[in-house]
């Protein structure tokens, strides 16, 4: 696999936004596509997407455009930034642009409705590629320390090992560290799951439960999340990785967590309405995610009690505290 040399992000959120910078300030050429003309024009012109990541001086090698056959045109990697539920339709619209032989990785963290597709098999079908082709990222990185030049990890799982240490060069940087794995399964999981189980903690802490309830909450939802991963093939140890603990530690702690924030307005007693308008119109990741993976678990005889009972919470009407009495009268077991 030869080196990377100019990479495309299809999405100019503020992990889109992020990456971009970290692939940048990795010495290669970016391309950032965004939705809107406007955000496009913020970027080159103020080398700010002052959307998203206000306050952030982008690199220039960052140039951005509204026209994704632009964005496209020549790139060796394909960066795919774009909520997990509206991947298929994205993809589907760019496919006949994209460059031939392009790795494609997606950022995505999520578990698709209806068809209970990971991001890499949506990506797969839609693109009809193989399945080297198709690389994933996933570990603890919030946005905004990244883009700020926080020092953390995160984890680039591929089968192709080449095209993983292609990317991992291409996002290697005084603040970045890359690793790769072939796990893309248990990578995929992980960073799915980990959604769910941060509504779980925001609905506690909101209810103004302590570290006691979240840490137990944290390390069961652990267990839950790694069970239904060996059901599906992955390696446990994954799940003790970047990918695993290392994001869900960083998604149920944070300020930063939409998932967590998000949560913690329904553990006030909020309604998914009320939070999602605190939330600035945007609907968390695991909202959606936990009707899926909770689907997912059930196809494959998988128990997944704390993400059923945050289902129940965002779908169902119940209440935080019906959620957290459920959840400690469950019927004793060992661990």
């Amino acid at each position: 696999m030869t080196a990377l040399a100019r990479i495309a992000v299809l999405g100019a959120g503020s992990w889109g936004t992020a990456f971009a910078k970290v692939v940048a300030d990795s010495g290669r050429e970016v391309v950032l596509w965004a939705r809107r003309p406007e955000v496009a024009a913020a970027v080159r012109e103020r080398r700010e997407n002052p959307d998203y990541l206000p306050g952030i001086t982008l690199p220039d090698l960052v140039t951005a455009t509204s026209n994704a056959a632009a964005a496209l045109d020549g790139a060796d990697a394909v960066v795919l930034a774009v909520p997990s539920q509206t991947l298929r339709s994205n993809l589907a619209d760019w496919k006949p642009l994209l460059p031939r032989g392009a790795t494609l990785v997606s950022l995505a963290k999520g578990v698709e409705l209806g068809t209970l597709k990971r991001m890499s098999e949506v990506v797969r079908e839609v693109a009809e590629v193989p399945e080297g082709q198709v690389a994933v990222v996933s570990g603890p990185n919030l946005a905004r320390e990244i883009a700020a030049g926080e020092p953390t990890a995160t984890v680039i799982a591929c089968s192709d090992l080449a095209r993983a240490e292609a990317l991992q060069a291409a996002t290697s940087n005084d603040y970045f560290r890359s690793y790769t794995n072939p796990d893309v399964v248990g990578c995929e999981l992980g960073g799915a799951g980990k959604n769910v189980i941060a509504l779980a903690v925001g609905i506690a802490a909101g209810m103004g439960l302590g570290d006691n309830s979240r840490a137990s909450l944290i390390t069961r939802g652990l267990a839950e999340t790694a069970r239904l991963g060996a059901e599906l093939g992955a390696d446990p140890l994954t799940f003790a990785g970047l990918a695993g603990l290392g994001d869900l530690v960083a998604t149920c702690s944070s300020p930063l967590s939409r998932n967590r924030t998000f949560g913690e307005h329904l553990g006030r007693g909020e309604t998914l309405a009320q939070a999602e308008a605190a939330n600035h119109g945007q609907v968390a990741e695991g909202v959606k995610s936990c009707v899926s993976i909770c689907e997912l678990g059930e196809r494959h005889g998988v128990e997944l009690p704390i993400a059923d009972a945050v289902r129940r919470v965002c779908h169902e009407g119940y209440s935080a505290r019906e959620m957290a009495k459920e959840l400690i009268s469950r019927a004793p077991r060992s661990e």
